[in-house]
Protein backbone atom coordinates (compact mmCIF):
# COMPACT_ATOMS: atom_id res chain seq x y z
CA UNK A 1 0.00 0.00 0.00
CA UNK A 2 2.83 2.23 0.91
CA UNK A 3 4.31 2.01 -2.57
CA UNK A 4 1.68 2.07 -4.03
CA UNK A 5 0.36 5.86 -2.57
CA UNK A 6 4.18 6.91 -3.38
CA UNK A 7 3.81 5.30 -6.99
CA UNK A 8 0.64 7.51 -7.16
CA UNK A 9 2.35 10.61 -5.49
CA UNK A 10 5.25 10.47 -7.99
CA UNK A 11 2.89 10.02 -11.15
CA UNK A 12 0.40 13.04 -9.89
CA UNK A 13 3.13 15.63 -9.82
CA UNK A 14 4.62 14.34 -13.02
CA UNK A 15 1.39 15.04 -13.98
CA UNK A 16 1.09 18.62 -12.23
CA UNK A 17 2.88 20.57 -15.01
CA UNK A 18 2.11 23.88 -15.82
CA UNK A 19 1.68 26.10 -12.51
CA UNK A 20 4.06 28.82 -12.14
CA UNK A 21 6.91 28.73 -9.79
CA UNK A 22 6.38 31.61 -7.24
CA UNK A 23 9.69 33.68 -7.18
CA UNK A 24 8.63 36.53 -4.86
CA UNK A 25 9.42 36.50 -0.81
CA UNK A 26 6.09 37.30 -0.46
CA UNK A 27 4.60 34.50 -2.15
CA UNK A 28 7.19 31.98 -1.13
CA UNK A 29 6.18 32.82 2.54
CA UNK A 30 2.77 32.95 2.19
CA UNK A 31 2.95 29.48 -0.02
CA UNK A 32 5.33 28.06 2.84
CA UNK A 33 2.80 29.27 6.15
CA UNK A 34 -0.08 28.12 4.35
CA UNK A 35 0.67 24.69 3.62
CA UNK A 36 4.16 23.44 4.69
CA UNK A 37 3.67 25.01 8.22
CA UNK A 38 -0.07 24.08 8.05
CA UNK A 39 0.41 20.44 7.45
CA UNK A 40 4.24 19.47 9.08
CA UNK A 41 7.37 21.75 8.64
CA UNK A 42 6.02 23.41 11.79
CA UNK A 43 5.98 20.28 13.99
CA UNK A 44 9.38 19.18 12.29
CA UNK A 45 10.55 22.60 13.44
CA UNK A 46 9.41 22.05 16.63
CA UNK A 47 11.37 18.49 16.78
CA UNK A 48 14.60 20.67 16.53
CA UNK A 49 13.84 22.75 19.72
CA UNK A 50 13.66 19.42 21.42
CA UNK A 51 9.71 19.39 21.24
CA UNK A 52 7.76 16.13 20.09
CA UNK A 53 6.16 15.58 16.81
CA UNK A 54 2.82 15.02 16.96
CA UNK A 55 1.52 11.67 14.91
CA UNK A 56 -1.09 13.63 13.16
CA UNK A 57 1.08 15.94 11.92
CA UNK A 58 2.86 13.38 10.06
CA UNK A 59 -0.02 11.18 8.79
CA UNK A 60 0.21 9.71 5.36
CA UNK A 61 -2.33 12.61 4.00
CA UNK A 62 -0.41 15.56 5.24
CA UNK A 63 2.78 13.97 4.09
CA UNK A 64 1.60 13.96 0.83
CA UNK A 65 0.35 17.30 0.46
CA UNK A 66 3.81 18.38 2.17
CA UNK A 67 5.85 16.85 -0.76
CA UNK A 68 3.19 18.46 -2.87
CA UNK A 69 3.80 22.03 -1.70
CA UNK A 70 7.49 21.79 -1.34
CA UNK A 71 7.44 20.30 -4.80
CA UNK A 72 5.51 23.56 -5.88
CA UNK A 73 7.92 25.66 -4.46
CA UNK A 74 11.04 23.41 -5.34
CA UNK A 75 14.56 25.79 -4.22
CA UNK A 76 15.04 25.79 -0.57
CA UNK A 77 11.69 24.19 0.26
CA UNK A 78 12.46 20.75 -1.64
CA UNK A 79 15.82 20.72 -0.96
CA UNK A 80 14.51 20.14 2.74
CA UNK A 81 12.05 17.38 1.77
CA UNK A 82 14.87 15.54 0.13
CA UNK A 83 16.65 15.63 3.49
CA UNK A 84 14.08 14.16 5.48
CA UNK A 85 13.70 11.67 3.34
CA UNK A 86 16.95 9.94 3.70
CA UNK A 87 18.53 12.42 7.01
CA UNK A 88 15.69 11.57 10.12
CA UNK A 89 15.63 8.18 10.78
CA UNK A 90 13.06 8.76 13.39
CA UNK A 91 10.57 9.33 10.49
CA UNK A 92 8.20 6.19 10.48
CA UNK A 93 9.34 4.80 7.14
CA UNK A 94 6.22 5.19 4.86
CA UNK A 95 6.83 8.95 6.03
CA UNK A 96 10.43 8.68 4.59
CA UNK A 97 9.11 6.89 1.02
CA UNK A 98 6.88 9.44 0.68
CA UNK A 99 9.21 11.92 1.19
CA UNK A 100 11.69 10.76 -0.72
CA UNK A 101 9.68 11.40 -4.09
CA UNK A 102 11.31 14.81 -3.83
CA UNK A 103 14.98 13.28 -4.22
CA UNK A 104 13.33 12.65 -8.29
CA UNK A 105 10.24 14.64 -8.93
CA UNK A 106 8.24 17.96 -8.67
CA UNK A 107 5.71 19.51 -10.72
CA UNK A 108 7.38 19.89 -13.94
CA UNK A 109 7.98 22.65 -15.80
CA UNK A 110 5.79 22.79 -19.03
CA UNK A 111 6.95 21.39 -22.04
CA UNK A 112 6.94 24.84 -24.16
CA UNK A 113 9.39 26.64 -21.34
CA UNK A 114 11.88 23.88 -21.57
CA UNK A 115 12.45 23.75 -25.45
CA UNK A 116 12.61 27.62 -25.27
CA UNK A 117 15.24 27.51 -22.72
CA UNK A 118 17.15 25.34 -24.97
CA UNK A 119 16.83 27.02 -28.34
CA UNK A 120 17.66 30.54 -26.37
CA UNK A 121 20.89 28.64 -24.74
CA UNK A 122 22.24 26.70 -27.86
CA UNK A 123 20.97 28.68 -30.58
CA UNK A 124 21.25 26.37 -34.30
CA UNK A 125 22.46 23.39 -32.52
CA UNK A 126 18.75 22.90 -30.50
CA UNK A 127 17.77 22.50 -34.16
CA UNK A 128 19.47 18.34 -33.53
CA UNK A 129 18.60 17.76 -29.81
CA UNK A 130 15.04 19.37 -29.92
CA UNK A 131 13.09 16.73 -32.78
CA UNK A 132 14.19 13.74 -30.17
CA UNK A 133 14.14 15.04 -26.82
CA UNK A 134 11.47 13.35 -25.05
CA UNK A 135 8.35 15.20 -23.88
CA UNK A 136 7.64 13.71 -20.37
CA UNK A 137 10.55 14.38 -17.87
CA UNK A 138 12.52 11.42 -16.31
CA UNK A 139 12.89 13.84 -13.60
CA UNK A 140 12.34 17.55 -11.58
CA UNK A 141 14.89 18.63 -9.11
CA UNK A 142 14.77 21.02 -7.05
CA UNK A 143 17.06 23.22 -9.54
CA UNK A 144 16.38 22.07 -13.06
CA UNK A 145 14.53 19.20 -14.48
CA UNK A 146 15.53 16.40 -16.91
CA UNK A 147 14.88 14.98 -20.39
CA UNK A 148 16.07 12.00 -22.19
CA UNK A 149 17.36 12.82 -25.73
CA UNK A 150 19.06 11.19 -28.69
CA UNK A 151 21.71 12.65 -30.45
CA UNK A 152 22.29 12.32 -34.70
CA UNK A 153 24.84 9.61 -33.96
CA UNK A 154 22.38 7.93 -31.62
CA UNK A 155 24.01 8.54 -28.57
CA UNK A 156 21.45 8.67 -25.58
CA UNK A 157 21.79 11.80 -23.61
CA UNK A 158 20.21 13.25 -20.24
CA UNK A 159 19.13 16.99 -20.65
CA UNK A 160 18.88 19.35 -17.54
CA UNK A 161 17.01 22.51 -17.79
CA UNK A 162 16.79 25.09 -15.29
CA UNK A 163 13.36 25.56 -14.03
CA UNK A 164 12.37 29.34 -15.50
CA UNK A 165 12.59 31.53 -12.44
CA UNK A 166 14.54 29.29 -9.73
CA UNK A 167 17.51 31.63 -8.81
CA UNK A 168 14.81 34.27 -7.91
CA UNK A 169 12.90 32.11 -5.85
CA UNK A 170 16.10 30.89 -4.10
CA UNK A 171 17.30 34.53 -3.16
CA UNK A 172 13.79 35.14 -2.17
CA UNK A 173 13.71 31.90 0.15
CA UNK A 174 17.32 33.63 2.06
CA UNK A 175 15.52 36.40 2.36
CA UNK A 176 12.77 35.09 4.28
CA UNK A 177 14.15 34.56 7.55
CA UNK A 178 11.89 31.93 8.79
CA UNK A 179 12.60 29.82 5.58
CA UNK A 180 16.07 30.11 5.37
CA UNK A 181 16.69 29.55 9.36
CA UNK A 182 14.21 26.12 9.21
CA UNK A 183 16.69 24.97 6.14
CA UNK A 184 19.88 25.84 8.22
CA UNK A 185 18.92 24.34 11.29
CA UNK A 186 17.21 21.54 9.29
CA UNK A 187 20.53 20.77 7.56
CA UNK A 188 23.46 21.60 10.25
CA UNK A 189 21.45 21.86 13.47
CA UNK A 190 23.26 23.82 15.84
CA UNK A 191 25.11 25.42 12.65
CA UNK A 192 26.54 29.50 13.44
CA UNK A 193 22.94 30.43 11.29
CA UNK A 194 24.35 33.29 9.60
CA UNK A 195 27.10 31.92 8.02
CA UNK A 196 25.51 29.10 6.92
CA UNK A 197 23.07 30.60 5.58
CA UNK A 198 25.39 33.16 3.73
CA UNK A 199 27.08 29.91 2.58
CA UNK A 200 24.57 27.95 1.49
CA UNK A 201 23.02 31.02 -0.51
CA UNK A 202 26.00 31.07 -2.69
CA UNK A 203 26.36 27.33 -3.13
CA UNK A 204 22.43 26.81 -4.25
CA UNK A 205 22.93 30.32 -6.98
CA UNK A 206 26.01 28.53 -8.26
CA UNK A 207 23.59 25.32 -8.51
CA UNK A 208 21.45 27.37 -10.92
CA UNK A 209 24.91 28.01 -13.51
CA UNK A 210 24.61 24.74 -15.69
CA UNK A 211 27.62 26.03 -17.23
CA UNK A 212 30.00 26.26 -13.84
CA UNK A 213 28.15 22.28 -13.12
CA UNK A 214 29.55 21.28 -16.49
CA UNK A 215 32.88 22.19 -15.79
CA UNK A 216 32.49 20.75 -12.31
CA UNK A 217 31.43 17.70 -13.75
CA UNK A 218 34.55 17.49 -16.11
CA UNK A 219 37.13 17.64 -13.68
CA UNK A 220 34.77 14.87 -11.29
CA UNK A 221 35.09 12.74 -14.85
CA UNK A 222 38.94 13.44 -15.15
CA UNK A 223 39.54 12.50 -11.25
CA UNK A 224 37.77 9.17 -11.50
CA UNK A 225 38.77 8.38 -14.98
CA UNK A 226 38.76 4.96 -15.40
CA UNK A 227 37.98 3.85 -11.47
CA UNK A 228 36.43 1.05 -11.45
CA UNK A 229 33.57 1.19 -9.08
CA UNK A 230 33.01 5.53 -9.64
CA UNK A 231 31.86 7.01 -12.67
CA UNK A 232 31.07 10.38 -13.90
CA UNK A 233 28.56 11.05 -16.81
CA UNK A 234 30.07 12.38 -19.51
CA UNK A 235 29.45 15.88 -20.68
CA UNK A 236 28.41 17.27 -23.70
CA UNK A 237 29.66 21.06 -24.23
CA UNK A 238 28.29 21.53 -28.10
CA UNK A 239 24.71 21.21 -26.21
CA UNK A 240 25.54 22.53 -22.58
CA UNK A 241 24.62 26.93 -22.33
CA UNK A 242 23.76 28.49 -18.75
CA UNK A 243 20.65 26.59 -18.36
CA UNK A 244 21.22 23.63 -20.30
CA UNK A 245 23.54 20.35 -19.04
CA UNK A 246 23.43 17.68 -21.69
CA UNK A 247 25.26 14.45 -20.06
CA UNK A 248 25.44 11.06 -21.40
CA UNK A 249 22.64 8.56 -20.40
CA UNK A 250 23.32 6.65 -17.70
CA UNK A 251 21.46 3.17 -16.64
CA UNK A 252 20.97 2.07 -12.88
CA UNK A 253 18.98 1.27 -10.15
CA UNK A 254 18.27 3.90 -7.42
CA UNK A 255 19.51 3.36 -4.32
CA UNK A 256 16.07 1.43 -2.43
CA UNK A 257 15.94 -0.81 -5.44
CA UNK A 258 19.66 -1.86 -5.61
CA UNK A 259 19.59 -2.76 -1.45
CA UNK A 260 16.05 -4.44 -1.98
CA UNK A 261 17.42 -7.19 -5.40
CA UNK A 262 20.85 -7.16 -4.18
CA UNK A 263 21.90 -10.53 -2.57
CA UNK A 264 25.87 -10.56 -1.99
CA UNK A 265 27.33 -8.85 0.98
CA UNK A 266 30.47 -8.21 -1.81
CA UNK A 267 28.34 -6.05 -4.23
CA UNK A 268 27.12 -3.47 -1.39
CA UNK A 269 30.80 -3.67 -0.13
CA UNK A 270 32.01 -2.33 -3.34
CA UNK A 271 29.25 0.11 -3.59
CA UNK A 272 30.06 1.58 0.19
CA UNK A 273 33.43 1.77 -0.05
CA UNK A 274 32.53 3.86 -3.47
CA UNK A 275 30.72 6.38 -2.06
CA UNK A 276 33.22 6.43 0.93
CA UNK A 277 36.32 7.10 -1.80
CA UNK A 278 33.84 9.90 -3.53
CA UNK A 279 32.71 11.89 -0.71
CA UNK A 280 35.35 11.65 1.63
CA UNK A 281 38.43 11.18 -0.35
CA UNK A 282 38.15 13.35 -2.98
CA UNK A 283 37.88 16.38 0.14
CA UNK A 284 41.48 14.51 1.04
CA UNK A 285 43.28 13.78 -2.05
CA UNK A 286 41.86 16.73 -4.32
CA UNK A 287 40.28 19.59 -1.41
CA UNK A 288 37.35 19.14 -3.56
CA UNK A 289 33.79 17.86 -2.47
CA UNK A 290 30.19 17.59 -3.90
CA UNK A 291 27.67 18.33 -0.67
CA UNK A 292 24.69 16.99 -2.33
CA UNK A 293 24.86 13.05 -1.29
CA UNK A 294 20.74 12.21 -1.39
CA UNK A 295 19.97 9.38 -3.10
CA UNK A 296 18.60 10.66 -6.01
CA UNK A 297 21.65 11.59 -7.23
CA UNK A 298 23.24 8.06 -7.21
CA UNK A 299 22.50 5.16 -9.87
CA UNK A 300 23.61 1.69 -9.23
CA UNK A 301 24.87 0.03 -12.62
CA UNK A 302 24.64 -3.76 -12.84
CA UNK A 303 28.46 -3.43 -13.81
CA UNK A 304 29.22 -2.87 -9.73
CA UNK A 305 29.67 0.95 -10.29
CA UNK A 306 27.97 3.82 -9.08
CA UNK A 307 27.16 6.81 -10.68
CA UNK A 308 27.10 10.27 -9.41
CA UNK A 309 24.76 12.49 -11.20
CA UNK A 310 24.79 16.10 -10.46
CA UNK A 311 27.66 18.23 -9.41
CA UNK A 312 25.82 21.78 -8.76
CA UNK A 313 25.86 21.72 -5.20
CA UNK A 314 30.66 21.82 -5.52
CA UNK A 315 32.88 22.83 -2.22
CA UNK A 316 36.82 24.02 -2.92
CA UNK A 317 38.99 23.92 -0.18
CA UNK A 318 42.62 25.40 0.14
CA UNK A 319 45.23 22.98 1.58
CA UNK A 320 45.38 24.13 5.17
CA UNK A 321 41.72 23.45 5.59
CA UNK A 322 41.59 20.13 4.36
CA UNK A 323 45.15 19.01 6.45
CA UNK A 324 43.29 21.09 9.24
CA UNK A 325 39.97 18.36 8.48
CA UNK A 326 42.72 15.05 8.88
CA UNK A 327 44.22 16.70 11.98
CA UNK A 328 40.51 16.83 13.25
CA UNK A 329 39.50 13.28 11.94
CA UNK A 330 42.78 11.80 14.00
CA UNK A 331 42.38 13.83 16.84
CA UNK A 332 38.70 12.36 17.22
CA UNK A 333 39.83 8.59 16.27
CA UNK A 334 42.87 8.71 19.13
CA UNK A 335 40.26 10.74 21.26
CA UNK A 336 42.19 13.33 22.29
CA UNK A 337 41.41 16.71 23.40
CA UNK A 338 44.25 18.93 22.32
CA UNK A 339 44.70 17.96 19.26
CA UNK A 340 40.62 18.38 18.78
CA UNK A 341 40.64 21.89 20.20
CA UNK A 342 43.89 22.78 17.97
CA UNK A 343 42.34 21.57 15.02
CA UNK A 344 39.24 23.18 15.32
CA UNK A 345 41.24 26.09 16.28
CA UNK A 346 43.37 25.91 12.77
CA UNK A 347 39.61 25.99 11.30
CA UNK A 348 38.23 28.92 12.25
CA UNK A 349 36.54 28.00 15.35
CA UNK A 350 35.97 30.29 18.59
CA UNK A 351 37.21 29.41 21.77
CA UNK A 352 37.10 25.46 20.93
CA UNK A 353 37.52 24.74 24.87
CA UNK A 354 34.72 26.62 26.02
CA UNK A 355 32.45 23.38 27.39
CA UNK A 356 34.52 20.77 25.78
CA UNK A 357 33.16 17.98 26.81
CA UNK A 358 30.07 18.78 24.61
CA UNK A 359 31.98 19.79 21.78
CA UNK A 360 33.91 16.37 22.39
CA UNK A 361 30.27 14.56 22.25
CA UNK A 362 29.36 15.92 19.40
CA UNK A 363 32.61 15.62 17.38
CA UNK A 364 32.60 11.82 18.19
CA UNK A 365 29.13 11.61 16.67
CA UNK A 366 29.97 13.21 13.62
CA UNK A 367 32.42 10.88 13.23
CA UNK A 368 30.74 8.19 15.25
CA UNK A 369 31.14 4.79 12.57
CA UNK A 370 34.94 5.36 13.16
CA UNK A 371 35.08 4.81 16.28
CA UNK A 372 34.14 1.29 15.96
CA UNK A 373 37.17 -1.22 15.38
CA UNK A 374 36.59 -4.14 12.94
CA UNK A 375 34.07 -4.61 10.04
CA UNK A 376 30.08 -2.91 11.32
CA UNK A 377 27.76 -1.96 9.49
CA UNK A 378 26.55 2.33 9.37
CA UNK A 379 23.84 1.83 11.96
CA UNK A 380 21.04 4.95 11.95
CA UNK A 381 21.72 5.55 15.38
CA UNK A 382 25.87 6.19 14.71
CA UNK A 383 25.19 9.71 14.35
CA UNK A 384 24.05 12.30 15.99
CA UNK A 385 20.36 12.53 15.18
CA UNK A 386 18.56 16.01 14.73
CA UNK A 387 17.20 15.78 18.13
CA UNK A 388 20.21 15.06 19.74
CA UNK A 389 22.30 17.60 18.03
CA UNK A 390 19.39 20.17 18.85
CA UNK A 391 19.84 19.55 22.56
CA UNK A 392 23.66 20.81 22.22
CA UNK A 393 22.34 23.61 19.66
CA UNK A 394 23.22 26.48 22.37
CA UNK A 395 27.32 24.74 23.05
CA UNK A 396 28.11 24.19 18.91
CA UNK A 397 26.52 28.14 18.09
CA UNK A 398 29.80 28.86 20.63
CA UNK A 399 32.71 27.18 18.10
CA UNK A 400 31.28 29.76 15.47
CA UNK A 401 32.44 27.44 13.20
CA UNK A 402 32.98 29.61 9.38
CA UNK A 403 30.33 28.95 7.42
CA UNK A 404 31.67 27.49 4.60
CA UNK A 405 32.36 24.14 6.80
CA UNK A 406 29.33 23.76 7.57
CA UNK A 407 28.42 21.69 4.65
CA UNK A 408 30.98 19.42 5.63
CA UNK A 409 29.04 18.00 8.73
CA UNK A 410 26.15 17.52 6.49
CA UNK A 411 28.18 15.49 3.88
CA UNK A 412 29.59 13.27 7.13
CA UNK A 413 25.51 12.55 8.48
CA UNK A 414 23.92 12.69 4.94
CA UNK A 415 26.67 10.19 3.83
CA UNK A 416 26.36 7.85 7.17
CA UNK A 417 22.41 7.44 6.32
CA UNK A 418 23.24 6.77 3.42
CA UNK A 419 25.37 4.11 4.05
CA UNK A 420 23.09 3.06 6.63
CA UNK A 421 20.58 2.31 3.84
CA UNK A 422 23.05 0.64 1.90
CA UNK A 423 23.83 -1.86 4.89
CA UNK A 424 26.89 -2.88 3.75
CA UNK A 425 30.12 -4.20 6.79
CA UNK A 426 33.17 -2.18 6.30
CA UNK A 427 35.78 -1.71 8.69
CA UNK A 428 35.44 2.47 8.46
CA UNK A 429 38.11 3.38 10.72
CA UNK A 430 40.67 1.60 8.12
CA UNK A 431 39.24 3.19 5.29
CA UNK A 432 39.46 6.38 6.47
CA UNK A 433 43.26 6.09 7.48
CA UNK A 434 44.29 4.52 4.26
CA UNK A 435 42.26 8.15 2.57
CA UNK A 436 44.20 10.14 4.91
CA UNK A 437 47.68 8.17 4.52
CA UNK A 438 47.34 8.92 1.19
CA UNK A 439 47.21 12.59 1.49
CA UNK A 440 49.74 13.01 4.69
CA UNK A 441 52.77 10.50 2.57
Amino acid sequence: MANDRRQQLFENLRAKSGKTLPTSSFARLQKTATAAARLGVGALAGRLRGEELSVAALSPDAVVKLVESLGELKGVAMKAGQILSYFDASLSPEARRLFSVLQVMSQPTPLSQIQLAIREDLGARARTLLPRLEPVPVASASIGQVHRATLDDGTRVAVKVRHPGIADAIRADFKTASIGSFFAHLAVPGANVEGFLAEAETRFLEECDYELEARRQIRFREIFAGHAAIAIPATFRDYCGPRVLTSSWQDGAMLDAFVSKTKYEAEKVRAARALYEFYVGTLYRHGLFNADPHPGNLLFADDGRVTILDHGCVREFEPDVVAALVRLSGAVRSDNPAEMQSALLALGASNPSQDFDVTRSVLRGFYAPLLEAGRHRVEPDQAITMGQVAKLKKNLLRLRLPGKLMFLFRIRIGLYAVLAQLGAKLDWTSLEEELVDSVTH
